[in-house]
C-alpha cells in the first residue's frame, strides 16, 4: 500500500510548523503553571491548526479581545496580580497562543518569534539544568528556522533549506555567546526567586510537620555535589548539617530565632580535618550545607557569609544559584559543653497537652528503672536512658517505613503505641519527645545522610532522597552528642550501598527495562558527571572566576570595569574583522556579483570608470545610455548589453518565471548568462 504524504500549501506548512516549535517551548512551562493556561493555549492552538489545514479565515478581533479578557480574569484569580513571575510567565503563554490566531501579515508573525524567543528564557526561572538547556537549544534553532523562512522569498522554500541556514547562523554565533558569557560583568540572575518545596517530597525544609504526609516520594534529584582532598569519611560519618529544629508546639517543629556567632564557639575539633569541596544545587534558603563540623566560614568568594545557630553557616542573600565553596571539617568533635539555663529550658520545653501516654510512659520507665539512673542530669543516667530508648527501638518490633500514613494529634503516642512505624521524621521526632518528657535536653538536626561516589568523576553525590533527621542529646560532661534512632530501627538506611533508592519510575522501565543493571548504573554516573560539569563550568561561572580569567591574562589588579573595557574591545575587534572579511567574501563567493564585476570592468573600458564603486545592472544600462550617442544606441553592440544587463537585474530582483527549484534554476540561467556575455561584443569609446 502506497502511502502519500499530504500536499499542504506553503502558508499552511510554516503555520504548522511555527505551532510545532511553539509547543516545544511553552511545554516545559506547563508544570509549573494553572492547569487553566495549559488547557487554554492548546486549545487555541490546535484551533490556529485546524483554521490552516482547512483554509478557513482567522476568526475576528472581537473574540481574541474576549479571550484575553477572559485570559486576565483566570490570572487575576489564580495569584491575586498580574505581576511577578508564574503570573507574567502565564500571562505570557496566553497570549503567544492568541497572537497564532492573529497570523495576517509577517510583522504578526515576527511578533510571534520574539515572543517565543522571550518565552523560552523564562524556563530558566524554574529549572537551569543541562537538560533544561538541552530542550532550549532546538527550541532556539526551531524559532531561527522560522524567522530564516519568513524572510525566504523564493518559491518554494524547502524548510530543510531554512534549518541549514539557521543551524549556520547559531555555529557563526557560537564564538560570540562564549566571549559574552566569558566577559560580560556577572550580576544576580533574574531567575533567583524563592520557590518551596512541595509536601510529600523528600528533601529539606526550615520546618517538620510530623505526621501531616501519608507517604513520602523519593525524590532522585540532586542536591549538591561533594569531593573530598585529602581522605574520604566512613559512610556512618557523613552527616550534613542543615537547619536545627529546638521549637515544637505538638505538630510542628521549628528553627530557634538565629543566634550569631554560635557555631563556631565552644568547639572542640578531634582527629584529622577533612577538606572538601561543595557545589550546593539552589534551595532558595539561607543556610549552607556542611558535613559535621565545619568550624570555619566555607570559602565562596564575593559573598558574605556568617555564622548561624549551633554548627550552621549562613549566607543571608539566599542560595538562589549553584554555588561552590571550600571548606574544612572534623567528623570527631566536641561542643555546647555550656549550656544556659534559658537554652536548658528551651531544649527541654514540650506542650503541656501534648502526647500523654508517652508522658506518662517516661515517667513510668524513670520510676521501673534503676535507682543509680534517676538522676537525669548525671552523665551516666543520660548514657543509659539514651541507650534504653535505642534498645527499646531496636526490639520492640518498630520499623522503617515511607507509607506510614497521615497521624493525628499526638505523633509521639501513636509511633511508640500504635503505629509503630515511619520515616526518619516520626523516629526523631518521638525520639527527642521522649528524651525531653524525661528531663533530657535535645533537639532535631535535619540535613543529608549519605553520599554516593561517581567513579568518572570522583565526586560524590547527594540526592533530595538522602534528606534525613538525627538527633542530638546533651551531656553534662561532653555536650551535644549525635544520636540517629533511625540506625536502631533500619541500620541499612544509613550505612546501606542503595538506601533509599527507591523504586524506578514507568519511564526508566520502558528506556531501561532491557539493559543490564550494572550498564544502566555506569550510564547514570556518566550522565551525573556531565552534569555536575555543567555546574561547575557553566552555571558556577561566576565574577570570582572572570576576575581570576583576567589575572591570568596578566591584569594585576583585575575589576569589572576591566572586563567591560576587554569585552569592548573583543567585540569591536571581531565586529571590525567579520566586516573585512564579509566584504572581501562576497563578491569573491558569489558568482552573480563575479560575473557582474566582469562586465562593469569591460564597460569601464568603453570610458572613465571609477572600478571601486560597485553599480547594479540597472546602473550600468543607464551608464551606457548615457555614454552612447544616439547613433550608438540603436547600435546592436550597445542594444545587446542592454539586453544582457536587464536579464542580470531579472535573476537577482526578478519574481520567478518558473517552477523549477529555486536554486537550480538560478545555476542553470546564469550558466546561460556568462555564455552569452562571452558572445557580447565590445563597446565604442565615446569621441570626444
Amino acid at each position: 500500500m502506497n502511502i502519500t504524504m499530504p500536499r499542504w500549501s506553503r502558508e499552511t506548512r510554516d503555520t504548522l510548523f511555527l505551532l510545532v516549535v511553539i509547543a516545544w517551548v511553552v511545554a516545559p512551562l506547563y508544570p509549573e503553571l494553572p492547569v487553566w493556561c495549559a488547557a487554554l493555549s492548546l486549545c487555541l492552538m490546535g484551533w490556529r491548526a485546524l483554521l490552516a489545514l482547512r483554509g478557513k479565515p482567522l476568526p475576528q478581533r472581537g473574540w481574541l479581545l474576549l479571550m484575553v479578557a477572559i485570559a486576565i480574569a483566570a490570572t487575576l484569580m489564580s495569584f491575586r496580580t498580574v505581576l511577578g513571575r508564574d503570573a507574567g510567565v502565564t500571562l505570557i503563554v496566553v497570549l503567544l497562543a492568541l497572537k497564532t490566531l492573529e497570523l495576517r501579515a509577517r510583522r504578526d508573525a515576527f511578533v510571534v518569534f520574539f515572543l517565543g524567543f522571550f518565552l523560552m528564557l523564562t524556563r530558566f526561572f524554574y529549572s537551569q539544568s543541562l537538560l533544561n538547556a538541552l530542550g532550549m537549544l532546538i527550541g532556539f534553532v526551531g524559532l531561527l528556522t522560522a524567522v530564516v523562512n519568513a524572510h525566504t522569498m523564493v518559491e518554494p522554500a524547502p524548510l530543510k533549506h531554512s534549518a541549514k541556514r539557521a543551524l549556520q547562523l547559531s555555529i557563526w554565533g557560537t564564538p560570540v555567546m562564549v566571549i559574552l558569557f566569558m566577559l560580560f560583568p556577572r550580576i544576580a540572575p533574574l531567575w533567583g526567586l524563592p520557590s518551596m518545596v512541595p509536601a510529600g517530597k523528600s528533601g529539606l525544609s526550615a520546618q517538620m510537620e510530623v505526621g501531616a504526609v501519608a507517604s513520602l516520594a523519593l525524590d532522585p534529584s540532586v542536591a549538591f555535589r561533594v569531593r573530598f582532598d585529602n581522605a574520604t569519611p566512613a559512610p556512618g560519618d557523613l552527616y550534613f548539617r542543615g537547619p536545627v529544629l529546638s521549637e515544637f508546639d505538638g505538630a510542628q517543629w521549628r528553627a530557634a530565632p538565629v543566634q550569631r556567632g554560635k557555631a563556631a564557639t565552644d568547639i572542640q575539633p578531634l582527629g584529622t580535618a577533612l577538606n572538601y569541596e561543595l557545589t550546593l544545587q539552589p534551595h532558595q534558603q539561607a543556610w549552607l550545607l556542611s558535613l559535621e563540623a565545619t568550624v570555619t566560614a566555607p570559602a565562596i568568594p564575593g559573598a558574605q557569609i556568617r555564622a548561624g545557630a549551633d554548627l550552621q553557616w549562613l549566607k543571608p542573600s539566599g542560595v538562589h544559584t549553584v554555588t561552590r565553596y571550600k571548606a574544612q571539617a572534623f567528623t570527631q568533635y566536641r561542643y555546647g559543653q555550656a549550656l544556659t539555663s534559658a537554652e536548658r529550658a528551651r531544649y527541654l520545653a514540650m506542650p503541656r497537652a501534648s502526647n500523654p501516654r508517652t508522658r506518662q510512659w517516661a515517667q513510668d520507665l524513670i520510676a521501673r528503672g534503676p535507682q543509680a539512673m534517676r538522676q537525669i542530669d548525671q552523665p551516666a543516667a543520660t548514657r543509659y536512658w539514651v541507650k534504653r530508648a535505642l534498645s527499646i527501638l531496636s526490639e520492640g518490633g518498630y520499623s522503617y517505613t515511607l507509607q506510614p500514613g497521615v497521624f493525628g494529634e499526638h505523633t509521639a503516642d501513636e509511633f511508640w503505641f500504635d503505629r509503630k512505624a515511619g520515616f526518619c521524621e516520626h523516629i526523631a521526632s518521638s525520639y527527642v519527645v521522649l528524651m525531653r518528657l524525661m528531663g533530657i535536653p535535645s533537639r532535631i538536626i535535619t540535613g543529608y545522610q549519605g553520599a554516593q561516589r561517581n567513579p568518572f568523576d570522583d565526586f560524590w553525590t547527594v540526592r533530595q532522597s538522602d534528606a534525613h533527621a538525627w538527633v542530638e542529646v546533651w551531656y553534662a560532661d561532653q555536650g551535644w552528642q549525635r544520636v540517629d534512632p533511625t540506625t536502631a530501627v533500619a541500620p541499612e538506611r544509613i550505612s546501606g550501598p542503595q538506601r533509599a533508592a527507591g523504586s524506578p519510575s514507568e519511564l526508566a522501565n520502558i528506556v531501561f527495562g532491557s539493559i543490564s543493571p550494572d550498564l544502566a548504573w555506569r550510564m547514570r554516573f556518566m550522565w551525573d558527571a556531565v552534569n555536575n560539569r555543567w555546574n561547575q563550568w557553566v552555571l558556577n561561572y561566576e565574577q570570582a572566576q572572570q576576575l581570576a580569567l583576567l589575572a591570568r591574562l596578566g591584569v594585576t589588579t583585575p575589576r569589572w570595569e576591566d572586563l567591560i573595557i576587554l569585552l569592548s574591545t573583543v567585540l569591536v575587534s571581531a565586529s571590525l574583522v567579520a566586516a573585512a572579511f564579509m566584504t572581501w567574501r562576497r563578491p569573491q563567493h558569489d558568482p552573480w556579483l563575479r560575473l557582474l564585476m566582469r562586465a562593469q570592468q569591460r564597460i569601464a573600458a568603453a570610458g572613465e570608470e571609477n572600478l571601486k564603486v560597485q553599480r547594479t545592472p540597472q546602473q550600468l544600462a543607464h551608464q551606457i545610455q548615457q555614454r552612447q550617442s544616439d547613433e550608438l544606441l540603436t547600435n546592436t553592440a550597445a542594444q545587446a548589453w542592454l539586453t544582457w544587463l536587464q536579464k542580470m537585474e531579472l535573476l537577482r530582483y526578478g519574481p520567478p518565471a518558473e517552477p523549477a527549484p529555486g536554486q537550480a534554476r538560478t545555476a542553470k540561467t546564469l550558466a546561460t548568462l556568462r555564455q552569452e556575455f562571452a558572445q557580447l561584443p565590445a563597446l565604442k569609446r565615446p569621441s570626444n
